[in-house]
């Protein structure tokens, strides 16, 4: 009798734990739910708003006399210096250099683009978001449904009962949905870094296009193309994988869709890195970088 007893307690103290567990997560994936795919849509799909910031524009300079354009044309004079202390030194030494008018070519040429590298860098973001755009409204006339991330949850929940109001995460439905719920928080944190980085390059444009003026510092700008245009390729490309999930017919009752959507998230998530491997550039995905920062 004692022993069944026990074996009762111990079976209530077990359920206890495991509802407990259940009623946490399931408020944790409520939350989730309820916060993050608007901002994912925000954060991933960049137009010209990047550029709309008052502050921003104050730090990229509203003219050639103040922020980063100040530091760049002031970076401009000194290699024109630069280049003359170079030609009067190689009449005395008779090391060849660049011919002057071919320098001040280029001097000019990059001179009008650094000035006008904020224009030039809203019409490639322009030119980005326009390429996604048109992928998304393929889709949504094909679909008859917006091609999002908020859309994309309602397509998730006919295999998993995200927004269900309880919830056991020791089920396979409960497990797939774990993986869905932190799969979205880790899409969330990549697309944050890449919206931060994309802020970055678009201040170092007038920098890249000051380094093409010389030779040995073209460099530069070559390394800037490619992480700039990376990031910014991942929009269309993302809005490319979205369109072929909302092509596909997912039924609940069916576990191959139900793997097809981590799958499909998996996809998502290593979106950057796809992209990596196609044109270069540097990788934003979080789980990456934490390996990275535990190594060194």
């Amino acid at each position: 009798m004692e022993n069944n007893i026990s074996i009762s307690e111990i079976n209530n103290i077990s359920q206890l734990i495991i509802d407990t567990i259940n009623n946490l997560l399931n408020s944790l994936f409520s939350s989730i739910d309820n916060s993050i795919y608007e901002t994912l849509d925000k954060i991933t799909f960049i137009n010209t708003n990047i550029l709309e910031n008052s502050i921003f524009s104050k730090i990229f300079g509203n003219n050639s006399n103040n922020g980063i354009l100040l530091i760049a044309n002031s970076l401009l004079i000194a290699v024109c210096l630069y280049y003359c202390f170079k030609l009067i030194y190689s009449h005395f030494t008779g090391i060849s250099i660049e011919n002057p008018y071919q320098f001040i070519f280029k001097l000019l040429i990059f001179g009008i683009f650094i000035n006008f590298s904020y224009f030039i860098c809203k019409f490639i973001i322009y030119f980005n978001s326009l390429i996604s755009d048109i992928i998304i409204e393929i889709g949504k006339s094909i679909f008859n449904t917006n091609i999002s991330f908020s859309s994309l949850v309602e397509n998730l929940n006919k295999v998993i009962t995200i927004n269900s109001s309880s919830i056991n995460v020791f089920s396979f439905d409960g497990i797939l949905r774990s993986i869905i719920s932190f799969s979205f928080i880790n899409l969330l944190f990549t697309y944050s870094l890449r919206y931060i980085m994309i802020k970055v390059t678009i201040l170092l444009i007038p920098f890249a296009f000051l380094s093409l003026i010389n030779n040995s510092s073209s460099w530069f700008f070559k390394s800037w193309l490619k992480v700039f245009l990376s990031l910014l390729f991942i929009q269309p490309f993302i809005s490319i994988i979205l369109l072929i999930i909302f092509s596909m017919d997912f039924s609940s009752s069916d576990i191959f869709s139900k793997i097809l959507c981590i799958g499909s998230l998996y996809a998502l998530i290593k979106a950057n890195s796809y992209v990596q491997h196609f044109i270069g550039g540097i990788s934003t995905e979080i789980t990456q970088n934490f390996k990275l920062m535990k190594g060194g």
